[in-house]
């Protein structure tokens, strides 16, 4: 193991994976509408040419029918030879698509006030169904929950999970400044990039999710490019954007609860990320900083797992609060049936009633 991990990508190379996923990007956009103007062009070549016949017909005076079968030919010769090579060039740099749907909300049911939070969403993660919904759509800070997007774009750009960081003095001191939730590591302190993510998660550590956005990006300003250009892959970027690795308040750093199910589907589909989420109880093993070691504990899953109904168990979650969130949450469970489901709520009173609504949702609407 490393005892001092160094980031080594310079600026130059950033800017140039940059350019080459958004080019990328483009490309795979080019190629959805030409693929899709190619499917329209007889379709197209029909209503042209059936109009002109139909509009032909009647200048001779003849009747809808007669127009009809003046345009018979033509329909069956654009259906039989389309001319794809004529289609127009796509622009260049096209509009971002809208948030990605991955999920039918025809029937959702709409809460009301039997929910305390004021924005919440319950998925059906297997059958892609929003089960239920209140105000999912609405802006929200997503305070802590913002680590969940940290661990995700973490775990994408870290190869070497067994090399050291050590812990700054800068890190420490904005964990101070702004009143964050720390893991409780000191400067100087060399610690294992995997224990990291746990910290960042577990305890909900601000100390972790700096020193991983460094170890990704080099600085975390780096790092929150990479956090957009995510979202913007998750297709949620219309309405979810991020201005720190954190989740401190930010008037740039707002989703919804809606976007945030899909950044935590996201995350469960990296091994690392699903494995972190769902640890109840970690140990950072002894070190000279810490001679006993340390401890982090996932509250949230430890308290709301003698609340669940029994057939039904949390296998993952990330908590947050900031004033402007109220307390919120987001969790992955699991039924007997190996079924799992998504719930993100914000905007509650307490952490003890964030998890009760979370507790009610399952209850209620799992299926």
């Amino acid at each position: 193991m490393d005892n001092d991990y160094r980031f080594t990508t310079t600026e130059e190379e950033r800017a140039a994976r940059r350019a080459q996923r958004m080019a990328a990007r483009r490309q795979r956009e080019r190629e959805r509408r030409r693929k899709m103007l190619l499917r329209l062009l007889p379709v197209l070549g029909v209503v042209v040419l059936a109009g002109a016949a139909i509009a032909w017909g009647l200048h001779r005076g003849e009747s809808g029918e007669g127009a009809a079968r003046a345009a018979a030919p033509a329909v069956q010769s654009a259906a039989a030879d389309p001319e794809p090579d004529q289609e127009p060039e796509p622009a260049a740099d096209p509009e971002p698509e809208p948030p990605r749907a991955v999920l039918s909300a025809a029937d959702a049911v709409q809460l009301g006030e039997e929910i305390v939070s004021n924005n919440a969403v319950l998925i059906d993660l297997d059958e892609g169904i929003v089960l239920a919904e209140k105000n999912a759509g609405e802006i929200i800070s997503p305070a802590s929950m913002t680590k969940i997007l940290t661990i995700l774009v973490a775990a994408e750009q870290i190869t070497d999970l067994d090399a050291g960081f050590t812990m700054t003095q800068e890190i420490t001191d904005y964990c101070y400044r702004n009143d964050c939730s720390a893991a409780g590591f000191l400067p100087g302190e060399i610690i294992p990039i995997r224990d990291l993510f746990y910290a960042t998660i577990l305890p909900s550590g601000a100390d972790g999710a700096l020193a991983l956005a460094i170890c990704a990006a080099g600085s975390q300003e780096a790092f929150v490019e990479l956090m957009n250009e995510k979202a913007a892959e998750l297709g949620v970027s219309q309405t979810a954007r991020f201005a720190n690795s954190v989740g401190v308040y930010d008037e740039n750093n707002v989703c919804t609860v809606y976007d945030m199910a899909l950044i935590l589907r996201a995350a469960l589909d990296n091994p690392l990320c699903r494995e972190v989420l769902g640890q109840r109880i970690y140990a950072i093993a002894p070190s000279e900083a810490h001679p006993e070691g340390l401890e982090l504990s996932n509250w949230f899953i430890r308290k709301i797992e003698d609340h669940m109904p029994e057939h039904i168990q949390v296998t993952g979650a990330k908590t947050g609060y900031v004033t402007q969130s109220g307390n919120c949450a987001a969790s992955v469970a699991q039924d007997s049936a190996g079924k799992r489901y998504l719930c993100v709520t914000a905007q509650a009173w307490s952490g003890w009633r964030c998890i009760f609504d979370h507790v009610a949702l399952y209850e209620g609407y799992a299926r």
